[in-house]
């Protein structure tokens, strides 16, 4: 065939290219967006040989501005809109993480861990001395003193350096569950320790007999607790993610899959800044007040709340809905 014909015969692609340059102002839909790209290297190609095999000017005119109207959609600089920010934080993000398996996996093996943890170490007749051989009796009389001489504040004018200590501390525990999950099986296991710790400390000092230690530490752990241990599960969650991304590839070759896990890692992870930021925040300025100023109801009140607000972002917003957007 020769090359006129050829060309002659691209023309309504070429058509359907101006058309899609139209519409691409609005935010596209995936297939429409892969349309677009398919068209637009089709009509840098005939531009290459119209203009090899020297075609009509008007025809070689044509081209030109078709193939710069398109390269100028492709590229142009993304202006900043609300509404797309929005979108991606409040559908894009909760939905990812509601449907990824990595923090799923994550989820099971904290809240396992931790539950059943918690559970041997307050009903010390399950399994006699959990506690004392998980933590260390040094450790568990460290944290009774601790808390017996603890009155807390009477105002919420929190600590500025607490607050930063408490993000370090709490990002601490998350970055180390991250880092060790990209190799996966260490991963697992640094989170497995960590739940397996945290749930034995939360069942010791919740024990009745305790008396004013185990009033103390509900008085100060519940308020900004949901927060702090979901991030942790996100971080997990995220590294996991990555680390999987390396030893399973799915076809593409192994940088290729580890971008685009980690891609798709980055929203989960950022999600668990926010919530290690927002736990520092109560920890500073809410958890350390005194029961007489702030009783421990209030402190409940907080707890629930945030748990709440967690709910609906990650399982009322996250839960599939049907796409209603269309291709055109």
């Amino acid at each position: 065939m020769k090359v006129a014909e050829l060309i002659e015969k691209r023309q309504p692609l070429w058509g359907e290219l101006e058309a899609l340059c139209a519409n691409m102002g609005r935010k596209p839909s995936l297939k429409t967006a892969a349309r677009f790209s398919t068209l637009y290297r089709a009509a840098c190609a005939d531009l290459m040989l119209a203009e090899s095999y020297q075609l009509p000017p008007n025809t070689v005119d044509y081209l030109h501005r078709l193939v710069a109207k398109a390269h100028n959609q492709l590229y142009r600089s993304q202006a900043f809109r609300w509404q797309d920010w929005a979108e991606k934080i409040f559908v894009d993000t909760p939905r990812l993480i509601f449907n990824d398996p990595c923090v799923h996996i994550a989820a099971v093996v904290f809240w396992g861990l931790f539950l059943l943890a918690a559970f041997l170490a307050y009903e010390n007749r399950a399994w006699p001395g959990f506690a004392e051989n998980v933590l260390g009796e040094e450790s568990l009389e460290n944290f009774k003193d601790m808390y017996a001489g603890f009155d807390g504040r009477s105002g919420v004018g929190g600590s500025i350096s607490a607050t930063g200590f408490y993000v370090s501390h709490n990002a601490g525990i998350g970055l180390q569950c991250f880092v060790t999950m990209l190799l996966v099986i260490p991963g697992l296991v640094t989170l497995s320790y960590n739940a397996v710790n945290l749930g034995a400390v939360f069942g010791f000092m919740f024990r009745p007999e305790l008396g004013e230690s185990s009033v103390n530490f509900q008085n100060f752990v519940t308020a900004h607790g949901p927060f702090e241990l979901t991030a942790i599960i996100l971080s997990a969650g995220a590294g996991l993610k990555i680390g999987l991304g390396w030893l399973m590839t799915g076809g593409l070759s192994r940088s290729d899959s580890l971008l685009k896990t980690a891609r798709e890692a980055l929203p989960i992870a950022m999600c668990a800044v926010v919530l290690f930021i927002l736990a520092a925040l109560i920890e500073g300025f809410i958890s350390p007040t005194s029961t007489g100023f702030m009783p421990w109801w209030v402190k409940g009140v907080v707890a629930v709340g945030s748990s709440c607000g967690l709910m609906i972002y990650f399982v009322v917003l996250g839960y599939p809905q049907a796409d209603v957007r269309g291709d055109a």
